[in-house]
């Protein structure tokens, strides 16, 4: 609990509070009722009160003095007290009854209201200051010696003694200021009334007392008035001691205007209105009279010189304060504008002329609308009136933008706040603050332009393609399709030539793919090595520009000393395919990744078929690490056969993959997934352990019947592969000459040479090698005399007569010839019929391969066949 929100007594001084003014009051109706002398009752009930009273507010000014870092001006309670014991021991000279008594009662009374003026001045929330305290008091002074002048003149007062009067006067005069004191009391009103009243109630009895007994008149009504006495010093006790006050007290003076000094002209007034009234029934003025006339005019001639030294120091003030707002308003970056209630400019700021161009005679006068874009006056316009129509200026300004003419003829982006000060008197009008925000306007658009560009490429971002995405599929009957475009080989263009040039590439991907545009296409760069194109365009015109696209992206990048290649993949979605423009996208991007999946330079469209795919080809990849420790890899294999005695010569292995929920994986589908997850190496190593393997467990074939494994070339290339395959035939006693490693052509073309070391490292620890599917790739003829194979196995299209890709006879012959002069052994794969089966042994093939000789089957089965067909 703060010090000062105390209570000013203690547990005995709270009983004090009942009893003391109770035993007080008993005494002073004992003098009442004749019990007591009416004088005796009237000193010991006063003085009793008066000790209680004394000792309340001088313990509280004591206490509040002595607590460190708290309002200290709590005094006033001990003046007031010490006015309390003055009124006691006034009381107490009146036993006296001598003549010379008159003397020390008149003192008495002028020490309890002078110690009264001066505690009431001092109470917290009275009066801060010393200037204003000499205000309140020279106008309580002036009121009461312009009252008392009155009072002498018009009424029986100027035949009293000198003694009565001069109490009087004194009364009158303390009773005056602390009346202006305590109504001009700022802080705790409550508990100045209670001190003031019981003040005021305290002096104008004793003084009232104290002429009664200088007049002989003393009796019981003495003891009956000293009765207002103990009320009036219980009351300035209470409100004197001032308890429960805040922790800090605002210190600053709240009445600093000249709102109040009426009161310089009512004491004049009063007194030159009782000076005529006397004039013309007396005539003439005493001497008495003349001394009261001259020092009201002393008092108010005093009142005046500190209005006119308040008035001095408010207006140096004020031109203070005129010079710092003229300084602000002139070097402020806002043109202030005051409007009347018809919006007519009554004043502008002197930062017109430096920020806007625009002198006063151009613009006060005319109204506020005059100067705006006849674009924005109905909104301007609209929000002034609100403003208008809410009639409360402390309420938040108006915020108008808009667009001013400014003194030289130029349309300025504006923002203007319209503050509503009418209610203000000094001002009474509405207040504008115009701020140019060209400069933030335009940087606003060029960021939000710069939020919607992708800054490499200049082609609109992710964000502008949702956006324009969003508009497109809003127009009413609006067909429209997106296209998701995915470049391949820009990562190796990064990590061997940099990415400086590789974003040279995507600059010129950008270009290449804008000039095929319309003007309603879209173009945009997704991020990375993903563009799109948002077009309008149905089915058959958006497949046509993404074939276009695909043809312009792979053409040759010519670059400075160096010439690059890409390849894409394109995928299309219809806008009224989804249900949002995020499911519009993520369409499209599937049919791209189908794209990818099913090779380079590929366009694919949207269906609920691909979606199904995808999510096979992610499952796929998800199982496929796992299925060799599962036990789902499984091996078949294919018999060769000699076309001449058809007689099984060897078998081919190949990889299936038996998953329980997606049913049985054929290489075709496998192998992709394997090279795209990194474990292609690993399931064509499980493939020759597990052929050589069954191999070894089969008694029949013969030393010469041999076993063919299909090898990737990233597994082929490896260091490790030769003793790999070195260890597996050992393992299983297998000869190095029954095992056959196949290449297919389409790989040959990735790196010849070293394939080409890869193979002759295998056929130096006696293991054959294969050409597999020649003639489906673009593999030069040239190449046979280069590579070190001793197996051609042909591509089913050189003898399927019936596929639209069929070679003629001649073809097959050229091909057979020519592997045989290299000493080649010749397998014709794919026969599928009779005619194929004659087809190839009159071209010369050795060997055939095919379901019209032999489908693939299980380990089991296959060494049933080779059994069953022992020579």
């Amino acid at each position: 609990m703060p010090p000062l929100a105390r209570p000013a007594t203690r547990a005995g001084a709270r009983v004090a509070f009942l009893l003391a003014p109770a035993a007080g009051a008993l005494i002073l109706v004992a003098g009442t009722a004749g019990l007591l002398a009416p004088l005796t009752a009237l000193a010991v009930g006063v003085g009793v009160v008066a000790l209680f009273a004394t000792a309340v507010l001088w313990h509280t000014a004591l206490a509040i003095h002595h607590e460190e870092g708290v309002y200290a001006a709590c005094r006033g309670a001990g003046f007031i007290g010490m006015a309390s014991l003055a009124t006691a021991v006034t009381c107490g000279l009146l036993l006296a009854r001598p003549p010379a008594v008159a003397v020390w009662a008149a003192l008495g009374l002028a020490a309890a209201a002078g110690s009264s003026v001066f505690g009431t001045m001092l109470l917290p929330g009275a009066a801060a200051t010393v200037a204003v305290r000499l205000r309140r008091a020279f106008d309580g002074l002036g009121l009461g010696v312009s009252l008392g002048f009155a009072a002498y003149l018009v009424t029986p007062l100027h035949r009293t003694p000198w003694p009565a009067l001069a109490n009087t006067l004194i009364a009158a005069a303390g009773v005056s200021i602390v009346t202006v004191i305590v109504l001009r009391a700022r802080l705790h009103r409550p508990a100045a009334l209670r001190c003031g009243a019981g003040v005021m109630g305290v002096l104008i009895v004793l003084c009232a007392i104290v002429n009664l007994v200088l007049d002989g008149s003393a009796g019981r009504l003495v003891p009956l008035l000293g009765l207002v006495i103990v009320a009036g010093l219980t009351l300035a006790a209470d409100g004197g001691s001032r308890r429960n006050l805040p922790e800090r007290l605002d210190s600053r003076e709240l009445d600093l205007y000249l709102s109040s000094y009426p009161l310089l002209a009512v004491p004049a007034g009063v007194g030159v209105v009782a000076a005529l009234i006397h004039l013309i029934l007396v005539g003439t003025f005493n001497t008495t009279a003349i001394a009261l006339g001259v020092s009201m005019v002393a008092v108010l001639t005093m009142r005046e010189l500190l209005v006119v030294s308040d008035i001095r120091r408010y207006t140096a003030q004020l031109r203070v304060k005129e010079a710092h707002f003229r300084s602000l308003v002139a070097g402020a970056t806002d043109l202030t504008l005051v409007l009347d209630e018809r919006l007519k400019i009554r004043w502008q700021s002197p930062a017109a002329a430096r920020l806007f161009g625009l002198a006063d005679a151009e613009v006060v006068g005319r109204t506020f609308l005059e100067l705006i874009h006849p674009e924005d006056v109905a909104g301007a316009q609209a929000g002034i009136e609100a403003l208008i129509a809410g009639e409360h200026a402390d309420g938040p300004p108006a915020l108008i933008n808009a667009r001013l003419l400014d003194g030289h003829g130029i349309w300025r982006d504006t923002e203007s706040t319209v503050a509503d000060q009418r209610s203000v008197p000094e001002v009474a009008a509405l207040v504008v603050h115009v701020r140019d925000v060209g400069e933030r306007r335009h940087l606003e658009r060029t960021l939000h332009r710069l939020s919607y560009t992708d800054q490499l490429t200049g082609l609109a971002n992710r964000r502008a393609l949702m956006r324009d995405l969003l508009e497109f599929r809003r127009r009413a009957g609006q067909q429209g399709t997106l296209l998701v475009i995915d470049l391949h080989g820009l990562a190796e263009i990064n990590d061997s030539r940099g990415r400086e040039t590789g974003d040279a590439v995507l600059i010129e991907v950008g270009r290449r793919i804008r000039c095929l545009l319309g003007e309603d296409d879209v173009a945009a760069r997704l991020g990375g090595d993903e563009f799109a194109v948002l077009t309008p365009d149905g089915a058959v015109l958006a497949y046509a520009l993404a074939t276009r696209i695909v043809t312009a992206v792979m053409e040759p990048y010519e670059l400075p000393g160096m010439i690059v290649e890409l390849h894409t993949s394109v995928g299309l979605a219809e806008l009224a395919g989804g249900k949002d423009s995020e499911e519009v996208l993520r369409h499209a991007d599937l049919a791209r990744k189908r794209a990818r999946q099913l090779g380079r330079d590929r366009v694919e469209w949207y269906d609920t078929d691909v979606e199904i795919q995808l999510h096979r080809r992610m499952d796929l990849e998800r199982e496929l690490l796992g299925a060799a420790d599962r036990g789902e890899l499984d091996l078949v294999f294919q018999p060769v056969v000699s076309l001449r005695d058809e007689q099984p010569v060897g078998v081919e292995a190949l990889l299936r993959w038996r998953h329980p929920k997606l049913g049985t994986v054929l290489p075709a589908e496998l192998l992709p997934i394997a090279r795209a997850v990194g474990c292609a190496a690993e399931l064509d190593e499980w493939v020759l352990e597990e052929a050589c393997r069954r191999l070894s467990g089969w008694s029949t074939g013969g030393n010469d019947f041999w076993l063919s494994v299909n090898v990737a070339p990233r597994e082929l290339l490896t260091a490790r592969f030769p003793e790999r395959v070195a260890e597996i035939l050992s393992r299983y006693d297998i000869a190095p000459e029954r095992l056959v490693v196949e290449v297919q052509e389409t790989w040959i073309a990735e790196d010849v040479p070293a394939i080409v070391a890869s193979l002759a490292g295998l056929r130096t620890l006696g293991v054959r090698a294969g050409l597999d599917d020649f003639g489906a790739g673009q593999a030069s003829l040239a190449h046979l005399r280069r590579l070190p194979v001793d197996m051609l196995k042909l591509d089913q299209t050189l003898v399927n007569q019936r596929s639209e890709h069929a070679t003629t006879p001649a073809v097959l012959d050229v091909v057979v010839s020519l592997g045989r002069r290299l000493g080649l052994e010749i397998v014709a794969k794919g026969l599928e019929s009779q005619d194929q089966i004659e087809l190839a042994r009159r071209a010369g093939c050795h060997y055939g391969q095919g379901f019209a000789l032999a489908r693939p089957a299980p380990a089991e089965r296959t060494e049933a066949y080779l059994e069953s067909h022992r020579p």
